[in-house]
C-alpha cells in the first residue's frame, strides 16, 4: 500500500471533468484531490475494452487513464480519463482468473476487467475502500 498522506493524482483530468490537452507530455499535469481524498493502490496495467492505461484507486474513487506507450524511447503518453468512478457506484468487486488473473469491477452500467500483477489485493482494497466510504 502506497503512503496515504494527501496526494496529487497524476492525471490529464481537471476536477469538472475537463480534459487537459497538453497530451504530448510524457509526464502528466498533478491535480489537485477531492477534499480528504488519499491515493491507496495505483498500478499500470490493461482493461478488456479500454487497453492499456494507469488504474487508480483512492479512497472516494477509482479512476482509469489511458496510456500509450513508445517502444523507441521506452516512454508513456497519458491520455483521457476513461473511468472515474466514485466508490459508492461500484456494485461489487471479485478476482477472476488462474493464472492471468484479473480484478472485475461492476457499476450499475458496465463490467471492467484490469489486469493487475495482484488482483486479490486489488480486490480486497476496493471492498474495503467501500466500506469506509459509506
Amino acid at each position: 500500500m502506497l503512503d496515504s498522506a494527501p496526494f496529487a493524482i497524476s492525471l490529464q483530468y481537471w476536477c469538472n471533468s475537463n480534459i487537459l490537452t497538453d497530451s504530448n507530455k510524457n509526464v502528466p499535469p498533478e491535480i489537485a484531490p477531492n477534499p480528504d481524498e488519499k491515493l491507496i493502490l495505483e498500478e499500470d496495467c490493461a482493461e478488456n475494452n479500454l487497453g492499456n492505461g494507469i488504474l487508480s484507486l483512492t479512497n472516494q474513487r477509482l479512476i482509469f487513464e489511458k496510456t500509450e506507450g513508445q517502444l523507441a524511447t521506452l516512454s508513456k503518453k497519458v491520455g483521457s480519463i476513461l473511468l472515474n468512478v466514485p466508490l459508492n457506484q461500484i456494485d461489487s468487486v471479485r478476482s477472476e482468473g488462474i493464472i492471468l488473473t484479473k480484478v472485475v469491477v461492476v457499476t450499475n452500467t458496465q463490467e471492467y476487467k484490469f489486469s493487475v500483477f495482484s488482483s486479490g489485493k486489488w480486490a480486497k482494497e476496493i471492498q474495503k475502500q467501500i466500506k469506509s466510504y459509506k
